[in-house]
């Protein structure tokens, strides 16, 4: 049992650190350091060149930048203002009516973007204050906001999948497949819970104007380029046209082509999204060193190892041992953000996973999901501080308002367990 102690003094050190307010990547840097002067007498200047370059000279960490580059111009853009007039008239005649833009509308930004923040601010910014002109239930209004921009996360191209497969050495084209399927799983539940409620309270909802087939068609022609876009990069990987890495450099081209069609793209812009991109591509590196020292500190001192052997005398099932991990992820995530989460446990629960026979493919899905929960848990969920800011109400409110859609993602983790097909075809018809 002194292992379990180990893992636990170096886990309590970390949340002492981070509650200090220092930075998420040094407290891993001195939690790595702490843990090889205790458990082993490797040099640690060396163990942190290695280690620094090791994790940092991936080909495949490369689409990180770039897809957060192609997110940070299309952010800027007036992509927002044409997905609201494309998609309002094909959803304005179901129950709950425009409420379901918030959720496709994010469902196409996400696939797009990769970061739920970016997809959050992006779709509030261009339905919240149309909704509310309209007359729409706030609670509602910003529930299916909230919930749906957790998307960003799942939908390829996703940043945090890329982060999951640099730090587990799995293949991220196979990831961004594997979360297709459970990303419309996910948009079919949050549509389908609107769709009942707009039954149940059809006089909360004002009516729309009836809208012609051919105005619908003419409406279309908005969603065109971005339908383009994220056929280009997203469909490039699944037909094996393109690396990640490649349908990213593709996706920044097309999507400052876009830009500039739509007359968006000038000297403010550009600037604006490259030093955007610098600074979350470094954080993410920074964060990823640190992560990576830690691993190899922990390794040294064989805790991974250990905490796999003592878990697996424990003799739990697959679906206790993905119960309690889903409640230590989820209250993890009340106190850290999700890229921070994935590279803090992977360490430690891989050889868990692996040793209990569960796919890493399927795995990385799940995380993202429980990941994707823990951004509308308070206190440091993202998402909510978003919403915060744009719509002015308490966090604990806007936290209540994604109720709902916290439990049909708890729902969707449940589905997947239970048929985890739904994850794995798709990348199972790609091959290896």
């Amino acid at each position: 049992m002194i292992e379990i102690w180990f893992a636990l003094a170096i886990f309590v050190g970390l949340l002492i650190l981070l509650a200090m307010g220092v930075w998420v990547a040094v407290a891993l840097l001195l939690i790595g350091l702490v843990s090889l002067l205790v458990f082993s007498d490797a040099p640690a200047g060396i163990v942190l060149a290695t280690t620094t370059w090791g994790t940092m000279n991936s080909w495949s960490l490369a689409a990180l930048p770039l897809f957060i580059w192609m997110g940070e111009i299309l952010f800027r853009s007036r992509l927002s203002s044409t997905l609201f007039s494309g998609l309002s008239p094909w959803l304005g005649r179901l129950p709950g009516r425009l409420l379901h833009v918030n959720i496709f509308g994010s469902a196409v930004f996400a696939a797009v973007s990769g970061s739920s923040a970016a997809t959050a601010a992006t779709i509030g910014r261009m339905s919240i204050p149309e909704l509310r002109r309209r007359g729409y239930p706030e609670r509602l209004m910003i529930g299916t906001l909230a919930g749906s921009a957790t998307l960003g996360l799942l939908i390829p191209p996703s940043i945090i999948l890329i982060v999951y497969g640099v730090a587990t050495d799995q293949s991220i084209a196979r990831l961004f497949v594997a979360g297709i399927a459970p990303g419309a799983l996910l948009v079919a539940l949050f549509s389908g819970y609107v769709i009942i409620w707009g039954l149940l309270n059809r006089t909360a909802v004002p009516g729309e104007p009836s809208v012609t087939w051919t105005e619908r068609v003419r409406a279309s022609r908005d969603l065109i380029p971005v339908i383009g876009l994220i056929t280009s990069v997203i469909g490039s990987v699944y037909a094996g046209i393109a690396s990640p890495t490649d349908a990213a450099a593709l996706g920044v081209v097309f999507a400052l082509l876009l830009t500039a069609i739509q007359g968006d793209l000038d000297r403010t812009v550009f600037w604006q999204g490259v030093l955007g991109t610098i600074r979350t591509s470094c954080m993410i590196g920074f964060i990823l060193v640190g992560a990576g020292f830690l691993t190899v500190a922990m390794g040294f001192a064989g805790i991974p190892r250990m905490i796999a052997a003592s878990i697996g005398e424990l003799n739990l099932s697959t679906g206790e041992l993905l119960i309690a991990l889903t409640l230590f992820f989820v209250v993890l995530g009340c106190f850290l953000d999700g890229i921070s989460i994935v590279v803090l446990t992977t360490a430690i629960i891989m050889p868990i996973i692996l040793q209990a026979g569960i796919d890493p493919i399927w795995f990385g899905i799940y995380l993202v999901l429980v990941v994707e929960m823990s951004q509308i848990t308070p206190p440091v969920g993202f998402n909510l501080f978003v919403l915060q800011t744009m719509t002015q109400r308490n966090i604990l409110q806007i936290a209540l308002d994604a109720l709902p859609f916290f439990l049909l993602m708890a729902l969707a983790i449940g589905l997947i367990t239970w048929l985890p097909d739904i994850v794995l075809t798709l990348p199972n018809m790609m091959g290896s």
